[in-house]
């Protein structure tokens, strides 16, 4: 994916960041035809077709020690989603949200190595809970979840950057979303073949696999070659901080001052990120 070296990774990741909101607004329809295991085997089928018609990886790479990883990542992407979507069943959306953007906030921690990163961190944690607070009757399975997909987030940034820079272009993405399609397929082939005449289901599943997916993961691995893992945890915060906005602007949905104050602080570390962590 030549074309896209020429743009910052900044850019990168705040168009990866839209993307991943569109398809969610398109994902909520089809909670109710397909379920959450469903939701997200389609979302990875067509994934890994559209991927394979776009990029065509060559298989060699199976025969050059690589195998492992592209598996391996490939169960992370199932899970980063299949854990998330469980979530939401049993969880409100802002909550599942900000228990799992722990996740790439515990990667930005486990990884800083100055002061002033530790700043962006607690910024940008402090923004999200400040969106979401944890607050009100909980359910115990759903935070399991929540934590769970967290975890796997964080696998995906740091996996993501090694097989960002063991495998060209988008090769890598495209052989363990193949990999993902083909782990689902057991379990979820019954209730999407129970489904299969919505239509315009499959239709809605196809552009949230390209929103959510396609788009989103290319960007993000070609940002992770170019950006330490810290810097990239960081600015996944700007994602609730961009929702809520989005659904000021285009929804007419009200944000409390505390709400803008959280905007501001995630604003903040991510600029603090891009402006002053190069090294």
């Amino acid at each position: 994916m030549r074309a896209l070296e020429r743009f910052p990774a900044t850019i990168l990741i705040l168009v990866a960041i839209v993307s991943v909101q569109a398809g969610a607004a398109l994902a909520k329809s089809l909670f109710s035809q397909f379920g959450a295991i469903g939701t997200v085997y389609l979302r990875v089928l067509f994934a890994a077709i559209i991927l394979w018609l776009l990029v065509r990886p060559g298989l060699n790479l199976w025969r050059q020690g690589r195998w492992k990883i592209i598996v391996v990542f490939g169960a992370v992407l199932v899970g980063m989603n299949a854990f998330y979507y469980l979530a939401l069943e049993r969880l409100p959306l802002g909550l599942t949200v900000t228990i799992e953007f722990f996740g790439p906030l515990g990667v930005a921690l486990w990884q800083s190595r100055r002061p002033l990163d530790l700043l962006w961190v607690a910024l940008a944690a402090g923004g999200i809970i400040l969106l979401n607070p944890l607050s009100g009757a909980l359910d115990s399975v759903g935070l399991i979840f929540a934590v769970i997909a967290g975890a796997c987030w964080a696998a995906y940034i740091l996996l993501g950057q090694r097989i960002g820079g063991a495998l060209p272009g988008a090769q890598g993405l495209t052989l363990s979303m193949i990999v993902g399609a083909l782990l689902m397929t057991p379990l979820s082939t019954v209730p999407v073949l129970q489904n299969v005449e919505y239509g315009f289901g499959i239709l809605f599943a196809i552009g949230v696999a390209f929103l959510s997916s396609v788009v989103p993961y290319t960007l993000e691995i070609e940002a992770l070659r170019r950006m330490p893992t810290r810097q990239f945890g960081i600015l996944m915060s700007l994602e609730p901080a961009v929702a809520s906005v989005i659904g000021w602007l285009m929804l007419s949905e009200q944000l409390t001052l505390t709400q803008w104050a959280a905007v501001f602080l995630v604003m903040s570390a991510s600029y603090g990120v891009v402006r002053f962590g190069k090294t």
